[in-house]
């Protein structure tokens, strides 16, 4: 099934108009014609069946024939993740907790971060593009880049379990032993060197529980995917 992302529709719209990439993509990419039938999804919880009236290459016009609710995922995770050295790792990073299931992703500046700019457009494509090809009705939030002090400071009045996965050698429990089913959690993933030990006081003070992600060292956005799945295989 093709699934289409327009943040537009909604459970009152009758008709969809798409814009002329998409317009070009149904009809010269797919071959789609007048009465033939789409997905669309919202990314707010919701599928709408609609049929074409209208294709060509720069004007599709369809209706909307019925409407489906999604229930949200039994859990709700928040990644904050030091965006990595090489670009690419980090969008397949997002590419791939969207696919496993994710409520929101903040990029972390730290100490140690080698990488300190990111292009907020280019990875919302890519959580969009794995929304649809993943065929999830929720887009995941995906946060401007942040220092970890003033994430740390942003997050104080947060309910969620918070935790930390660092490298020091001190003493930590083992993620999965923490983890409950339908649980809220925030996690915090540190940049190819690490977190500084003033990073990691700074949060345990702030109440992060640290944890262990498995005895190998693991790279940034390994260690994320790690996180994510694990949370997710605990909700299965």
């Amino acid at each position: 099934m093709q699934l289409f992302y327009n943040p537009n529709i909604t459970e009152d719209s009758k008709e969809l108009l798409f814009d002329k990439e998409e317009s070009r993509h149904i009809f010269k990419v797919l071959r789609k014609k007048e009465s033939d039938q789409l997905m669309i999804t919202n990314g707010k919880g919701f599928f709408f069946k609609v049929e074409l009236l209208q294709s060509n290459p720069k004007h599709c016009v369809a209706k909307v024939i019925s409407v489906e609710s999604k229930e949200p995922l039994p859990y709700y995770l928040h990644l904050a993740v030091a965006p990595t050295k090489l670009n690419d790792r980090y969008e397949w990073l997002l590419e791939k907790a969207t696919e496993i299931g994710i409520g929101e992703i903040t990029p972390i500046i730290c100490e140690h971060s080698e990488r300190k700019v990111i292009k907020l457009q280019r990875f919302e494509k890519k959580i969009q593009s794995a929304m649809k090809q993943s065929l999830k009705a929720y887009l995941p939030i995906i946060n401007e880049a942040i220092t970890l002090k003033e994430f740390l400071n942003k997050q104080k009045p947060t309910n969620h379990h918070k935790l930390i996965a660092h490298c020091e050698e001190t003493r930590k429990q083992s993620l999965k032993s923490v983890l409950k089913p339908k649980g809220d959690y925030l996690i915090l993933i540190g940049p190819e060197g690490d977190f500084s030990n003033n990073e990691i006081n700074i949060a345990l003070q702030e109440g992060y529980q640290p944890v262990s992600l498995g005895e190998s060292r693991l790279r940034t956005e390994t260690a994320a995917i790690v996180a994510c799945h694990s949370i997710a295989f605990v909700n299965e």
